[in-house]
């Protein structure tokens, strides 16, 4: 399976064939993909893909193992080895991707274990192990916005488990494992910020993630803070 989006995420339409096909399930694997699979915290992609004439609906993306599976509805017409044509939803995905890429910024600003995490439309959080800091809501939200307006590059770089097992202070999460493709490790790097494994979809500049609120700070446990982070709504075609 190729995985468009782990080298270009601002990839929206694609071509591909059809590998395998669970009419019973109205499950699809196509050869290679822009669609990101639900992971990391990171809601799957959904959109269309089309044969001729025929548009069907991506309502999900997921893993199963190391497959990618799109659900799909009226699936009756598609056969294995049909050349389709894929388009995500490009408002939801950029809006992942700034959600995504804001999210590491908060890891930045607040240098804690990250115990879980969620990316949404609407908002988006964190938790951290919080044991003796305390967390200043405006101070992290002025903190991020400045980090944002400096135009930071996001790039990425990819190493081996075995180097990653050498340098363990670069997982952050705590409750997530590393995705490991093939024994390898995809590192997402903000300038000189940010450096930490990550296989979801990310924007190219900080400066494309727009201004960003910080919400409530919640008290999820002894030593667990949820750090709500929501962004003004900037689209892009």
């Amino acid at each position: 399976m190729i995985k468009i989006y782990e080298d270009n995420a601002y990839v929206k339409e694609f071509k591909s064939k059809i590998k395998f096909i669970n009419r019973e399930k109205k499950e699809i694997e196509l050869e290679k993909t822009a669609f990101y699979a639900r992971g990391g915290g990171q809601p799957g992609d959904i959109g269309t893909i089309r044969k001729n004439q025929l548009s069907i609906s991506i309502t999900e993306t997921y893993k199963n193992n190391e497959k990618i599976i799109h659900k799909a509805e009226n699936i009756d017409d598609l056969n294995i080895e049909d050349e389709v044509i894929g388009n995500i939803d490009w408002r939801m995905r950029y809006k992942h991707m700034r959600m995504h890429s804001a999210l590491h910024l908060l890891c930045a600003v607040i240098p804690l274990g990250v115990t879980g995490g969620q990316i949404g439309f609407e908002k988006s959080r964190l938790d951290f192990n919080v044991q003796e800091e305390k967390l200043d809501k405006v101070e992290i939200e002025n903190k991020i916005n400045k980090l944002i307006t400096e135009n930071h590059k996001i790039d990425f770089e990819w190493i081996t488990k075995e180097d990653l097992d050498k340098k363990p202070d670069l997982v952050r999460t705590m409750s997530v494992k590393p995705p490991d493709t093939a024994g390898k490790i995809r590192l997402v790097k903000i300038g000189n910020i940010d450096l930490q494994p990550c296989g979801g979809t990310h924007v190219k500049n900080t400066n494309e993630i727009g201004k960003i609120t910080i919400g409530k700070i919640e008290n999820k446990g002894k030593m667990n803070r949820r750090v709500n982070l929501l962004l003004t709504d900037v689209e892009s075609d």
